[in-house]
């Protein structure tokens, strides 16, 4: 069962948070402040924090900076939660150190998601092999089959795609997809996503009829 720290001080977000991560089966501690967290970090490292980024000691950005210096934090992940929605803020907690950013007010069908895609990615990073049935992804090698069959594949279409593999049954935003694979969340480049999913299809063939359309959301491949 993985363990969350909560970072947050609106008592009322901190408890929708605790609760939904709870009944999803997430053991939790929550904190108020920086200070606290960083105590209970000393202690016990996490597998993952939810992080606000206005707290009334330190900024998240602050924290994020800081848990990236020490070692036994250094690839803790760490999803920002922030009411910030300018372009800059985001990139500005990605580039920080976050691995992820939710914005204010969120869905808990969308937290839960980001939660779950994050754990099981950061969990598989350390596979060098990916697989799917017939389709067989060696991160050592840049290489992919499907069966025998060798697929070319492009840089992106190649990191699109492992992204969704380690991310099975998890529907990826097109945002979301943005961020991981071209380091950016511009909407109007969204378009550059469906496209990549297009050719990826094309190129895997039957295997390519797995990754699903969901309407006005992303994608998922199954």
């Amino acid at each position: 069962m993985s363990i969350i720290y909560i970072v947050e001080d609106d008592s009322n977000i901190r408890e929708i948070e605790t609760i939904a991560l709870k009944n999803s089966g997430y053991q939790i501690q929550a904190f108020e402040n920086a200070k606290e967290f960083y105590r209970k970090v000393e202690e016990s490292v996490p597998d993952l924090v939810l992080l606000d980024v206005m707290l009334p000691d330190e900024s998240g950005y602050d924290i994020v900076k800081k848990l990236r210096k020490m070692p036994i934090t250094k690839k803790l992940p760490v999803i920002m939660v922030t009411a910030k929605t300018s372009e800059i803020d985001m990139i500005k907690g990605l580039d920080d150190g976050a691995d992820d950013y939710i914005k204010k007010p969120f869905s808990i069908m969308e937290l839960i998601s980001r939660v779950k895609a994050l754990l099981r990615r950061t969990s598989s990073e350390e596979m060098k092999v990916l697989q799917l049935d017939e389709l067989h992804i060696d991160h050592e090698r840049h290489a992919v089959h499907v069966g025998e069959k060798a697929i070319e594949l492009t840089f992106k279409e190649y990191e699109l795609l492992r992204l969704l593999v380690s991310n099975v049954g998890v529907v990826m935003s097109r945002e979301n997809i943005m961020i991981h694979v071209w380091g950016t969340d511009f909407e109007g480049e969204s378009r550059t996503v469906d496209m990549h999913i297009k050719t990826l299809r094309q190129k895997l063939g039957d295997m390519g009829s797995r990754i699903k359309t969901v309407r006005n959301v992303g994608y998922v491949i199954e």
